[in-house]
């Protein structure tokens, strides 16, 4: 049985390092051309004041930049003072109305701004995130030489502390064990849709005929299901790489990072079945092999194929070596975290994010 197991784990190891590789030689980044365009820069802000000044400087420098349009979702510290504080014309204030039933508070933000813009292409953007010199020119271009309506930046991760360097590239590491990217640049199914929410340009007409934010109103998951709703009305979109388009520091603590984790961890799976299966695939093939090494010695390559999967990945996203070395002690904490993602929803108590609290599927009644 024992050599049964470790044959099983092998086999599931090396297919997932032959995903990574995959990934890693085939995603694409944007090309370094530009292109001209207005553009809406569009920014949901809650309690972002100390996040906007450096998003700020980094979108006035855009040429692209036409308007840019921040909204204070209700925020209880000086978001709304720091916007006022520009003197450029292009910064424009909003706020949304007040969360309505059955809304993602990002989400009704989004619709809300999406509804002010005036520019021929949105581009909305996290507080947090930072685009780099001529960012929205190669984002322009990367779209229009695509015959793109929708394109999302997976950005580069910014990281300082111990913990976020030890477990951010993990984000990584679970996508791309996953999610064959190449594979979405040549077939347009819904299925491969995917985005991140900190970077994501869309042409404003093809937004508004799907729906915009409304039609994801209540997807905690609004990026991606957005991504998917673009395919499924047959219109084109795709993520790439944004490495030296666009960055992000999502968390500067361990606490961030497990409140963060642990708010997407369970929802991302939409259901009890493909939850059970990421947490056996990460339990049995990513965090056993370095645990029960001595009992087979085809556990010893099974690790070696996860510790190089996770080498790539350090390699492409300029991740520390160091951190893909630790992998099993990152891999213990993500596991933990997933189970207090689900022991949250299964007890009725949901995700809490930004001082609001909302139900997901699986969630006790």
């Amino acid at each position: 049985m024992i050599t049964a197991l470790a044959i099983s784990v092998l086999v599931l190891a090396t297919a997932t390092l032959g995903v990574v590789a995959f990934n890693v030689f085939g995603w694409r980044r944007l090309t370094h051309e530009a292109a001209c365009g207005a553009v809406s820069v569009l920014i949901p802000a809650r309690n972002e004041a100390d996040n906007l000044p450096a998003c700020l400087a980094a979108v006035l420098a855009q040429p692209e930049a036409a308007e840019i349009i921040v909204a204070d979702d209700h925020s209880t510290d000086g978001t709304a003072d720091v916007v006022r504080g520009y003197g450029d014309p292009r910064v424009k204030l909003t706020t949304p109305p007040a969360l309505p039933p059955g809304w993602c508070g990002k989400n009704n933000a989004c619709h809300h701004l999406g509804s002010q813009a005036r520019g021929e292409w949105l581009l909305f953007i996290d507080a947090d995130a930072r685009l780099a010199d001529g960012a929205i020119g190669r984002m322009l271009a990367e779209a229009k030489r695509r015959d793109l309506t929708f394109l999302s930046c997976w950005p580069q991760l910014e990281m300082r502390g111990f913990f976020e360097k030890l477990l951010m590239p993990l984000l990584n590491f679970v996508l791309l064990t996953l999610y064959p990217a190449p594979l979405a640049a040549r077939r347009h199914d819904a299925p491969l849709g995917l985005a991140h929410g900190a970077c994501i340009l869309m042409r404003a007409d093809v937004y508004r005929a799907i729906g915009g934010h409304e039609a994801v109103k209540a997807e905690l998951f609004e990026d991606t299901r957005l991504a998917r709703l673009w395919r499924e009305r047959g219109h084109r979109g795709l993520c790439l790489d944004g490495t030296g388009v666009v960055c992000v520091r999502m968390y500067d603590s361990l606490g961030g990072i497990w409140a963060g984790f642990r708010k997407n961890l369970f929802p991302a799976f939409q259901g009890h079945t493909g939850f059970a299966a990421f947490m056996a695939l990460h339990a049995l093939v990513f965090f056993a092999p370095f645990v029960l090494w001595p009992l087979h010695p085809l556990l010893i390559a099974a690790a070696g194929c996860v510790l190089l999967s996770r080498v790539l990945l350090a390699l492409r996203f300029r991740h520390p070596l160091w951190a893909a070395l630790l992998h099993p002690f990152g891999q213990a904490i993500l596991l933990l975290i997933g189970a207090a993602s689900w022991l949250r929803v299964v007890t009725g108590r949901g995700v809490d994010w930004k001082g609001r609290s909302y139900r997901v599927a699986g969630e006790a009644a």
